[in-house]
């Protein structure tokens, strides 16, 4: 399967195809020289490129196909998970994961969205875009966390709730909004962080919690920018413009006090490198967990409600 290659990442890959090409001939003086000096070139031209990026682009770099999901980062940091399924009321939904694991010696409740990789995965995972079982079974989990007193982690990396009829039939909007509810209340430490796409109520139903992560390339919004365009201007083209209006990169939502802490990613972003990525993203964690741990458990509900009331700006 080709891996997918961004408009502005291309003269970046290019060089980056040309320095494989020449290690073949690396026993030569000069040809190693020159991988030396292409590689310089290609650290400078990442820094220019990343260090510029719209808020367009960072909207495709987080829903770049080759990005570290749920699954990966459940892998990659963490021991001993055991998967957990079901609402106990309809069925077990594919695009929420989520179970009992070690991050180090750590015993934590990790839950996210997980999107698929290709089309027969993503048609499994339903596009990473949850039904209202999704969040029963996320709030089943989580209140188990609580009867146990261990942490809750909660990955964001949705296009949204499903949209469907029968997600409505079912209460899709009673369902996120009990999560609201009872995530407000939780007595256990929640660290929320966006790992990539965080649209609507779809992500938000996953995202009460004491301290709110997101990663440097992900986006989080009330809507996408292409729903955004096509209801003020009729039309996709300008989501670019409907971007930039929205704000929603991680920057901006530090700025209005949305998030607390901005996780960088490695050189190019996630996709570039999973490992780095998960141990970047583990050590940060481990680090909230033990902060957290030492407050109160009746005080981490009432600090959460704080929290939440003080976010937004009302001008009359």
């Amino acid at each position: 399967m080709a891996k997918m290659v961004l408009d502005f990442e291309k003269p970046i890959i290019e060089l980056e195809r040309k320095v494989e090409e020449m290690r073949k001939y690396a026993d030569n003086p000069d040809i190693v020289q020159e991988i030396t000096r292409i590689e310089k070139r290609v650290r400078q031209l990442q820094q220019s490129v990343y260090a510029g990026l719209t808020r367009w682009q960072k909207v495709q770099l987080a829903r770049h196909s080759d990005r570290p999901y749920t699954q990966d980062y459940i892998q990659l940091m963490t021991k001993d998970f055991i998967e957990l399924h079901g609402d106990r009321a309809y069925r077990d939904d594919k695009a929420i994961v989520g179970g009992f694991a070690r991050i180090n010696e750590q015993p934590v409740m990790i839950i996210g969205h997980q999107k698929g990789r290709d089309t027969k995965s993503n048609v499994y995972r339903n596009f990473g875009m949850p039904n209202p079982e999704g969040y029963r079974k996320a709030l089943r989990l989580m209140k188990l966390a609580e009867k146990f007193r261990k942490p809750v982690i909660t990955l964001l990396d949705t296009p949204g709730a499903f949209p469907g009829l029968e997600a409505e039939e079912r209460g899709q909007a009673e369902a996120i909004a009990r999560n609201l509810f009872e995530m407000a209340r939780l007595k256990v430490p929640i660290i929320v962080t966006i790992i990539g796409e965080g649209a609507s109520g779809g992500a938000l139903g996953l995202g009460v919690g004491d301290r709110i992560l997101m990663l440097e390339y992900a986006w989080y919004s009330v809507i996408s920018p292409e729903s955004c365009s096509s209801i003020l201007w009729r039309s996709w083209e300008y989501k670019e413009q409907a971007a930039e209006a929205l704000q929603l990169t991680a920057p901006d939502l530090k700025k209005a006090g949305i998030i607390d802490l901005i996780v960088p990613e490695p050189l190019g972003g996630a996709h570039r490198d999973h490992q780095q990525m998960a141990t970047i993203l583990k050590e940060i964690l481990l680090a909230e967990i033990k902060a957290l741990k030492k407050v109160k458990p009746d005080r981490l509900a009432e600090r959460r409600v704080e929290k939440f009331s003080k976010m937004g700006v009302f001008i009359g």
